[in-house]
């Protein structure tokens, strides 16, 4: 019956669209839309079922679609058809990102295109061009906080300069990724002026309340993301007269997606941004897309059901579109935003494996992988075709949200070893070699996250401050070990600019009076091209640790069993300091990688008979994949040298 519903009433929409649309060849489009449409048309009806004008707004969001699918060039819709027929392209090993800003990498887009080939001599195809939407100077968040959401920020360009990179990506066999904030806009957005000029159509498109009482309930239960720059989570508006909230700063306000007309606007923006060349769009802030009183205002069910239907309306109109979940949760609520009920992703393909990355940077405090093991055996399964982004850091803090119980496993009391790790990053522990800054103090919660460039944070700073050469070495192994992990996981391994040539911490944010009071400045500097340049001197840290990693992302493109079909399993080996688990190819039984991290300073041991005969696997045959050597076997025991890794294989 509800299908039937749904079919009639797909008739009369595509009877009511506008003769300038149903004059154009709509073919590719018409018979995507049928075969989503039931889909399409049941979210829609749980969002916004109860409206009277239910049916206008879902003309509108047929109409959308609709437009953006005969604007949507041909090679792009070409596109489109190559990847619906190779639906899995993107669990392939051959993929490696890096995020950057066009801005501190290249000073604008042109300049971006032009470095292309540093890019490709590393071995990256996949770019993530952080925020470059129009934002208020003094007040865009690092980007995030969009004016105008179809134009290109002149600092960093135009469209014209964006459709050139993107053009230019595609003959490379690159990927472009672009960023959507989703669920807040600048207060200088049209929409946020027209609310304040008082259109109640736009007052709509918020959450607006004449006093607190409302405001009050909802704070109740709503967690603080900036207790430092911006406590609490609604905003006084002077020229409005009226509380709005903002959850993340006070110029941002947030979305009431239970107005369609929003969602409408949103996929409006999505579409346009996949028709300027975006391979993947990051979806910023998923998790927050829902507001409740008496919750967290985060995971809600209905965020869940609007990443759907941008996902089964993109399906339509741009079906070779990915959409990465940006929802920094806990394990078991962001393995939902592959899809719930589901056994192939139907929200975002791709999500942030920020559960890894936390884990990483605890072994690399402890010395030991206790807390890394137990926190990946209960990550749970991605479903099919979907994907991680494994990284090691990103533009944000790095945040330490393990789950309480497995730290009480790992041995550790939970809130004491949160703030031994902020004291190791931020330099307060003692002999601690990292060298970060914390970011989002809670003085009531005693909570913090931390900042700082991978360089500084993993020590290697310091080494080169002492000029101790030993000391170099090893921290240049620690960080090739991360790269390592990230590298095999299972997923998208993503780089952060920088990270390849060892950029350190840069404190000249605080010079910046738009930058100085958030610490996160200080992991976002403009590129030293001189020092990129050392990349070619032989036994320079940045000659390492580019060569280090252009290596991996080599050989693990050459390496079938690190594509992305859910087959790693951990393995148990007794020793604390090891991270071990093997990675076998779906493809061909016997062709396996055994993936050995030593976290530890000192060399530490493998047992290899204790590993069974796991896939036929030859221990006497072993050779590392990564430095094409033997590794060193004493008799029965693998040895893993300080901060080393091993990809092993038998074949």
């Amino acid at each position: 019956m509800y299908e039937q519903v749904s079919h009639s009433l797909l008739n009369r929409i595509l009877d009511r669209l506008k003769p300038e649309i149903r004059k154009r060849d709509l073919r590719h489009f018409y018979t995507r839309l049928g075969a989503n449409f039931y889909a399409i048309y049941s979210l829609f009806h749980l969002l916004y079922g109860k409206r009277e004008d239910f049916e206008e707004q879902l003309l509108r969001l047929v109409e959308v679609m609709a437009v953006h699918y005969i604007q949507r060039g041909q090679e792009l819709r070409q596109l489109d058809v190559e990847r619906e027929n190779d639906h899995n392209w993107f669990l392939s090993q051959k993929w490696a990102g890096m995020a950057l800003y066009a801005n501190a990498f290249a000073q604008d887009l042109q300049g971006l295109s032009q470095r292309l080939g540093y890019l490709q001599e590393l071995g990256v195809n996949l770019l993530h061009v952080m925020p470059i939407l129009k934002c208020p100077p003094g007040a865009s968040d690092g980007g995030y906080a969009v004016s105008d959401y179809r134009n290109v920020d002149e600092r960093v360009g135009s469209l014209d300069d964006l459709r050139e990179l993107a053009g230019k990506l595609r003959k490379r066999d690159m990927l472009l990724t672009l960023d959507v904030v989703v669920n807040h806009v600048s207060d200088q957005h049209e929409w946020a002026r027209q609310a304040r000029a008082g259109e109640q159509r736009y007052q709509d498109y918020f959450y607006i309340f004449e006093n607190r009482d409302v405001p009050d309930m909802f704070e109740e239960t709503m967690p603080e993301v900036f207790p430092e720059t911006s406590p609490g989570n609604f905003t006084w508006d002077e020229a409005l007269g009226k509380w709005v909230m903002t959850v993340f700063n006070h110029y941002q306000w947030d979305l009431n997606y239970g107005n369609p007309a929003v969602f409408i606007e949103m996929l409006d923006i999505l579409l346009f941004w996949a028709n300027q060349g975006a391979d993947i769009l990051r979806l910023d802030a998923v998790a927050f897309l829902w507001k409740k009183i008496g919750t967290t205002c985060q995971n809600e069910r209905e965020a869940h059901l609007i990443l759907q239907l941008f996902k089964d309306c993109c399906q339509v109109t741009a079906p070779g579109v990915l959409f990465i979940a940006e929802a920094i949760v806990a394990p078991l609520e962001i393995i939902k935003y592959f899809g719930e009920d589901a056994i192939i992703a139907k929200e975002c393909e791709i999500a942030y494996n920020a559960t890894f990355m936390a884990l990483l940077w605890d072994a690399v405090a402890t010395r030991n992988a206790k807390l890394l093991d137990l926190g990946i055996r209960n990550l749970p399964n991605k479903l099919d075709r979907a994907t991680w982004l494994n990284y090691i850091r990103c533009h944000d803090d790095i945040g330490l949200g393990f789950d309480d119980g497995d730290i009480r496993l790992a041995g550790y009391e939970p809130r004491s070893h949160r703030q031994f790790l902020v004291d190791y990053f931020t330099g307060a522990y003692p002999d601690s070699p990292a060298r970060g800054q914390p970011f989002g103090r809670n003085e009531a919660s005693g909570d913090a996250r931390i900042s700082g460039s991978l360089a500084s944070l993993a020590g290697l700073e310091t080494g080169i401050e002492s000029g101790d050469e030993r000391t170099i070495g090893q921290r240049i192994d620690l960080i090739l070990l991360m790269h390592g992990m990230i590298m095999s996981f299972g997923g998208i391994p993503l780089l952060y600019y920088g990270d390849e040539i060892g950029m350190l911490n840069d404190f000249s944010y605080m010079t910046d009076a738009e930058k100085a009071n958030d610490s996160r400045w200080i992991h976002r500097p403009v590129i030293d091209w001189d020092k990129a340049e050392r990349r070619h001197q032989q036994g320079t840290p940045e000659q390492r640790l580019f060569d280090g990693i252009r290596k991996m992302i080599a050989v693990r493109s050459n390496t079938p069993a690190f594509a992305d079909f859910n087959n790693r399993e951990l393995i148990e080996t007794g020793n604390p300091h090891l991270f071990v688990f093997m990675r076998s190819n779906p493809f061909e039984l016997s062709d396996h990688v055994l993936v050995v991290g030593n976290f530890d300073d000192a060399p530490q041991s493998l047992v290899l008979s204790d590993l069974g005969n796991r896939g036929e696997f030859e221990y006497a045959r072993l050779r590392d994949l990564y430095s094409g050597e033997a590794p060193n076997v004493l008799k029965d025991q693998l040895v893993i040298p300080p901060f080393r890794f091993y990809w092993l294989t038998s074949r």
